[in-house]
């Protein structure tokens, strides 16, 4: 029983040697460098560079994409569920009233993001 657990534990061994080597190396190589300003610049095409160096964005886009994502998966589960069930749906109508309160729940949610103002872009 034991046995079957040696190429895991090896392969375990194996990742950790590697990360720790690679930590070491680059702690020795990396004293050796000296660091100026012009080498902790950032290179953009030879111009001198404006600005920050990531622009910020408005937490109303990471709010749209979550809810994006949120409800955008969940339409797309309905699909499959649809071909799958479509058998018993016509014979139990138990798992279309499930289906059917899935969705009212969800949208009560999209109706609070609608009341919310999540959605509109010119707040």
């Amino acid at each position: 029983m034991l046995r079957d657990y040696i190429p895991v534990l090896l392969q375990f061994a194996v990742a950790v040697g590697f990360a720790v080597s690679a930590i070491v190396v680059s702690i020795i190589l990396g004293k050796t460098g000296k660091r100026t300003r012009t080498k902790d610049t950032p290179y953009e095409c030879g111009m001198v560079p404006q600005g920050e160096a990531v622009p910020r964005f408005s937490v109303k886009f990471y709010l749209v994409a979550m809810l994006f994502i949120l409800f955008d998966l969940e339409i797309v589960f309905m699909y499959p569920w649809a071909v799958v069930y479509k058998e018993v749906i016509v014979e139990s109508k138990t798992i279309f009233w499930s289906m059917l309160s899935f969705i009212s729940i969800l949208m009560v949610g999209y109706a609070y993001a609608l009341k919310k103002g999540a959605l509109d872009w010119k707040k």
